[in-house]
């Protein structure tokens, strides 16, 4: 694993480059992750603080980070973060958000017109933001040459007029209160503009990168695996939110859907990556973005950080 430019690394033949939308301090640790106890952080204060922990307030700390990957000639996205102008009434965090993602996108030398493929890991308001801007009063794909790829279990979920009960409770309102208009404004309009390719069980991209279902988090979150030369990574989105996750893989999270599923989930993967040398990469790890993990009693550790530069 070789630094090529800020921001950019290279795995086998596939370029790896991050671009970050937003970071910094949401709610405490206790409301992210409410089994998780507080001796835990203070054990690991020493490297949790200050890119993940803000020990002193006592706050998780957290990016949205979207990987662009160039791989078989082609430009591929993995989530698209909150987006510009996305009215999110009971997430006032992500609401009316207004960043320079595209031009941050731009640093790394990509054009919405340059992307060939859009991967959303899951359908949550914070990764699927940027599938859609708006043009003329209009929610419209931003990037108008990409297949978007998306979970149909998702889809299937988080349409509203299937009128799911969505079960995660984040500050007392369910995890479809926190994603309302999400999939009116951000998912809908792909599937309006003919642009989603939807997937069940498994999806060969090509010969590096392969994704897989991996419900918990959600019924359809899924994580996207590179296997290149010798090289292994695994984009995980929301299996993690903290690496405090990586000690005790049973913490779940407030926004999990099925926190068994979502603990089975993170082991599975946690134990293939630490068996296979694989660079970890969450959509919301902060300061260095991504680990190379080892097995630890019950738990993982950190063998080494990626050192992503920030775009």
């Amino acid at each position: 694993m070789a630094d090529t430019k800020a921001g950019t690394i290279r795995l086998g033949d596939v370029e790896i480059s991050r671009v970050v939308e937003w970071e910094g301090a949401i709610a405490p640790p206790a409301m992210i992750l409410p089994e998780g106890p507080q001796e835990l952080w203070e054990r690991h204060r020493e490297w949790l603080d200050p890119h993940f922990w803000d020990a002193e307030a006592d706050l998780y700390r957290a990016a949205m980070n979207t990987w662009v990957l160039r791989s078989a000639g082609r430009t591929i996205l993995v989530d698209t973060g909150i987006g510009n102008g996305k009215y999110r009434p009971y997430f006032p965090l992500m609401s009316y958000l207004e960043t320079d993602f595209l031009d941050r996108l731009a640093a790394v030398g990509v054009a919405p017109e340059d992307v060939d493929l859009v991967i959303n890991t899951h359908v949550h308001a914070d990764h699927v933001g940027w599938n859609t801007t708006l043009s003329d009063g209009a929610w419209v794909p931003t990037f108008p040459n990409a297949r978007y790829l998306i979970n149909q279990a998702d889809i299937a979920y988080w349409n509203p007029l299937n009128g799911h009960s969505k079960q995660a409770v984040v500050g007392g309102l369910t995890a479809e209160f926190g994603n309302q208009n999400m999939y009116e404004d951000s998912v809908a309009p792909i599937l309006e503009a003919g642009r989603a390719e939807l997937w069940e069980d498994s999806y060969v991209i090509d010969e590096n990168l392969r994704l897989d279902l991996r419900a918990g988090h959600t019924p359809g979150s899924s994580v996207l695996t590179l296997r290149s030369g010798t090289d292994h990574a695994v984009f995980v989105g929301d299996m993690l939110h903290t690496p405090v996750q990586l000690l005790d893989p049973d913490l779940h999270s407030c926004f999990d859907e099925d926190q068994r599923a979502a603990s089975e989930t993170r082991r599975r993967v946690l134990s293939w990556a630490a068996d296979n040398t694989a660079l970890v990469l969450p959509t919301h790890f902060p300061g260095p973005g991504a680990a190379e993990i080892t097995r630890d009693g019950a738990g993982f550790a950190v063998r080494g950080w990626a050192g992503f530069a920030e775009v």
